[in-house]
């Protein structure tokens, strides 16, 4: 791979940027020195990075890099910290992808984490009585909603593969904080306020909520022993301990008892979990190679679409962020969800044209599609190569406030992106073990059929839902890594990853201002431009080309590291919390 795109790519340029937060430095044990953290113009250090969410877990993370561990035992650190301090996001409750490079090989791995549906799983599983889909949350609450969890097992699996410090090493920091304790941030205290479910569950109401049902606020200490009890099982005996005994049989009384919609989760469905090693999704882009996440996600597919449909636009002569590149991005864009939501589902059950969808003739024929002077409205999915039946399936509930990502470059060059989730805010609301139990299977299309033909993201026994996350890996000419990046969001994370890709590779941005920069998408249902930007001074213009022109809030969650010249950059959102942060 790395030798078929060498001749196509060029060095990625210098780009710098340089900021200190002298409070988080404070906090980081085992240093040598100083970190360097991320600021309002983004981090720069010399020898290794990650980005991540929570400042504890890029702090858990650096810790195992400065130990001489690798990118994947940064990111197991700091994964098990977000269990404990962003649980309405990720945590061993849910699943994930990652995206891996091996800078000695140059070979690009994707690790498949993805919950699968329980055995007891079926199309129409997501109906009321009478036939008709339920609403989001009258189907996310509960135990039907809770896929099998497949991070730990993916972790695992990456830890075999690349992993340098010991399994229980990457264990320390999640477990000391959980026992210590953490403070709650502005952010979830304020999403605990917000909360209308969670209090259901007795567990999740003792830990998060009062006595008299308020949310405890942004400063109150939360300690959850039970947690750490639970991660030093699976330090001691690695994922066999989440999928087998005590652990197990915790999260099947909690899916099959709920007091909502209760589960038919068994103790076979968690022992019959498998992650999967998936061929990534790889393609040109302009004078680089973008990698993503394949099928059961959309991400890769669906981002190489949009970027290849661009190649024959210089979206460089444009400044960023004007209505020119808003309306060329924007309708590549709604021409590739048109694709993805008739092609794309769980490659283990339907056969995906992956090829058929990447290949540049047909691209090139898409992007004639796009004319610069007149949006094409709602787009029809294409015909590619080796194509099934195409099937639109309803659409998808907007979930923007959960997931997370986390980016890595280690001291070796190696490199990793990896999105993980519980699907929505808090997941099923459901808590064993010291954390909440995802509700990922609401990812499957509601309505089984669509004009009388099956929908390919259907739930079916042991089947992996549709996903959107998108970690991505770009490489430059001489085989190095160029970006690790990716995002939270919902489906909207295709475009705030392209968004930020495009602002870097085009506009040549530093990392911090591309995930800085407003984000802007089309999921085939209109133009969406973040509300309070100064994409707003755009919308007129948009609505004149025949856009229809929707705001939206601040949801992503972008977390990116550029390799240059001089270093490495990173960059955390700042709409959320996270940083950057290495030396």
């Amino acid at each position: 791979m790395r030798r078929m795109f060498r001749r196509r790519l060029m060095p990625f340029r210098r780009l710098c940027a340089l900021a200190l937060l002298p409070w988080l430095a404070a906090c980081v044990a085992e240093q040598t020195g100083p970190p360097i953290v991320s600021g309002a113009s983004g981090a720069r250090a010399p020898n290794h990075m990650i980005a991540a969410a929570h400042p504890l877990a890029a702090e858990a993370g650096l810790k195992m890099l400065r130990r001489g561990g690798s990118a994947v035992d940064a990111a197991i650190a700091a994964q098990m910290v977000l269990t404990l301090v962003e649980p309405q996001s990720s945590g061993i409750g849910g699943g994930g992808f990652m995206l891996h490079f091996e800078a000695a090989s140059g070979a690009i791995e994707s690790y498949d984490g993805r919950e699968t549906a329980p055995a007891s799983a079926h199309p129409r599983m997501f109906l009321d009585a009478a036939g008709k889909p339920k609403g989001f949350h009258a189907a996310a609450v509960g135990g039907s909603s809770v896929g099998v969890p497949g991070l730990v097992r993916m972790l695992e699996m990456a830890h075999q593969d690349h992993g340098k410090l010991a399994w229980p090493t990457l264990f320390e920091p999640a477990i000391a904080l959980a026992e210590a304790g953490f403070e709650i941030s502005p952010r979830l205290a304020g999403m605990l306020t917000r909360e209308r479910h969670l209090r259901e569950t007795p567990a999740a109401r003792a830990y998060f909520y009062r006595a008299d049902g308020s949310a405890k606020p942004a400063g109150t200490v939360l300690r959850n022993p039970e947690l750490a009890a639970t991660l030093r099982a699976i330090a001691k005996s690695g994922a066999i301990a989440m999928h087998h005994g005590p652990i197990a049989r915790e999260i099947v009384a909690m899916v099959r008892g709920a007091a909502r919609n209760p589960g038919g989760m068994r103790l076979a469905d968690l022992a019959r979990y498998r992650a999967v090693k998936r061929k990534p999704v790889c393609g040109p882009y302009r004078k680089w190679l973008v990698c993503g996440m394949g099928p059961p996600s959309s991400g890769g597919i669906t981002t190489l679409q949009i970027l290849g449909m661009l190649q024959r636009f210089d979206l460089a002569a444009y400044p960023p962020a004007s209505a020119d590149a808003v309306h060329l991005v924007s309708e590549a864009s709604a021409l590739a969800f048109a694709d993805r939501n008739a092609y794309i589902a769980d490659p283990d059950f339907i056969e995906v044209p992956a090829s058929g969808l990447l290949n540049a003739g047909y691209l090139r024929s898409r992007a004639r599609q796009i004319v610069p002077a007149k949006a094409g409205g709602r787009r029809k999915p294409g015909t590619p190569e080796r194509r099934k039946a195409a099937h639109r399936p309803p659409q998808e509930a907007d979930k923007g406030h959960s997931t997370t990502h986390l980016s890595v470059v280690d001291r070796d060059g190696n490199a990793l992106a990896m999105t993980s989730s519980i699907e929505t805010v808090f997941g099923s609301r459901l808590m064993a073990g010291g954390f909440l139990l995802n509700n990922q299977l609401t990812d499957f299309a509601f309505r089984p059929r669509h004009l009388g033909v099956p929908v390919a993201n259907h739930a079916a026994p042991g089947k992996r839902p549709r996903s959107s996350m998108s970690p991505t890996l770009v490489l430059g000419d001489d085989g190095k890594i160029v970006m690790a990046l990716g995002s939270p969001g919902g489906s909207r994370i295709i475009g705030y990853v392209t968004k930020t890709l495009i602002a870097a590779l085009d506009w040549k941005l530093s990392m911090q201002d591309a995930i800085d920069l407003p984000n802007f998408l089309n999921r085939n249902r209109g133009t969406e431009l973040e509300k309070g930007t100064r994409l707003e001074a755009v919308a007129g213009a948009l609505k004149a080309r025949g856009h229809r022109v929707k705001l939206i809030g601040r949801q992503s969650g972008l977390q990116g590291i550029l390799a240059t010249p001089g270093g490495l950059q990173g960059g955390a959102d700042s709409r959320r919390e996270g940083v950057a942060i290495g030396d």
